[in-house]
């Protein structure tokens, strides 16, 4: 699937690159097979689902 090196890395390692992006859609394929989504969601190539995993709102500092 991914011409960059030897093999791709597996799909949970960090060093996956993006080799397909659709911005408007949100969404990016990796070089591994996942697509991981705006929402730090992700579909790994074996069908497995990650769920987002976003920071909760009222942790975050508001600017007046």
């Amino acid at each position: 699937m991914c011409t960059h090196r030897l093999s791709c890395p597996r799909p949970d390692a960090p060093c996956a690159h993006v080799v397909a992006a659709r911005p408007e859609q949100g969404w990016s394929l990796l070089c591994d097979g996942t697509i991981v989504f705006d929402d730090t969601g992700e579909l790994r190539p074996d069908g497995r689902v990650v769920a987002p995993h976003r920071v909760p709102g009222e942790g975050l500092a508001m600017a007046a």
